[in-house]
């Protein structure tokens, strides 16, 4: 029998042009079982993904970007279909985290090959606020720039990681207030962590790409490991800088200092606002919170990945 290959396509993403879906889906189709759906609003590839479970499907492809992926995952938590990313969008942090090319049609033959040899790994993700993660949550000045990238999507669309910088840059200058933390994090345990203006959550690393260049938080961080946290108690330029440094860096990531904190092996945290703070997940913004809870739920999604010599279940 036939594998059962379901494609979600956004067709609003960054590189999901007409010649390269069609050749997609004809590469798709002639080596499985294929329907394909279109997305037309945010949360539809949740429902979709979750009745293409219901409906049989094998594998549940995600074409567009890392939104698209999420809402994939979202809807397919706790079942057997197993979801896999297809790069659409302007950075794609998730596919190529797995080893996937950025190119599409690339990707696509990559893609095959590992559902014909069912490669296949159970995935851990991230959970805030009741949903899904797979590469990470970011909290408070992470998030506010994320939130104006977002109000401006048809930019973000063609002007790509020049404007993300530029927005990054503007809200740092003129649209928070730099003199006081935004929230403090405590563990299961009641641990204090102490006091951010910043905070990430990472799932599996990196923590997005700046072109071809990784931005590595923390490098330990993976599927199958709880979630690595990493924090900036200050928004002081010098610190700011020295923090990309050693995120470019390729090593360690950002280490434990008086601005930064990091930390690895964590099943649960709780961010608590000093005042209403914004979040995102995987790269899209979620609104604002006074308290957030997250979480790590181990092996709670099958995930193709590039295939190995002699890979299988």
């Amino acid at each position: 029998m036939a594998t059962a290959v379901t494609l979600l396509v956004n067709p609003f993403a960054s590189s999901v042009t007409a010649r390269t879906r069609i050749a997609i889906q004809r590469r798709l189709s002639e080596c499985f079982d294929l329907t394909v759906i279109d997305t037309t609003k945010s949360g539809h590839a949740i429902r979709l993904a979750h009745g293409a479970s219901r409906s049989g499907a094998d594998v549940v492809i995600g074409f567009g970007g890392d939104g698209t992926i999420n809402e994939v995952a979202n809807g397919l938590l706790g079942s057997s279909t197993a979801a896999a990313p297809l790069p659409g969008g302007s950075t794609n942090v998730f596919a190529r985290a797995l080893g996937f090319p950025n190119d599409p049609v690339a990707a696509t033959e990559v893609l095959v090959e590992a559902i014909e040899q069912q490669s296949v790994t159970p995935a851990g993700v991230g959970m805030a606020a009741d949903r899904a993660f797979l590469f990470h949550s970011g909290i408070g000045f992470d998030a506010a720039v994320v939130e104006r990238v977002e109000q401006r999507g048809t930019v973000k669309r063609y002007a790509g990681h020049p404007f993300f910088v530029a927005i990054t840059v503007d809200t740092w200058l003129r649209r928070i207030d730099r003199s006081r933390p935004w929230f403090s994090i405590e563990d299961q345990e009641g641990n204090d962590f102490g006091t951010f203006h910043m905070a990430v959550a990472l799932n599996c690393s990196p923590y997005t790409f700046l072109g071809d260049r990784p931005l590595d938080l923390a490098p330990e961080a993976g599927l199958d490991a709880p979630l690595s946290l990493v924090g900036l108690r200050s928004m002081s330029l010098p610190g700011l800088v020295g923090a990309a440094r050693q995120a470019l860096g390729g090593s360690g990531g950002i280490g434990n200092s008086r601005t930064t904190g990091h930390w690895s092996g964590l099943d649960a945290v709780t961010v608590i606002g000093h005042r209403p703070f914004p979040y995102q997940l995987d790269g899209e913004s979620c609104g604002w919170l006074d308290r957030l809870e997250i979480r790590h739920l181990p092996n709670a999604l099958r995930v193709v990945v590039p295939a190995k010599p002699n890979a299988s279940i």
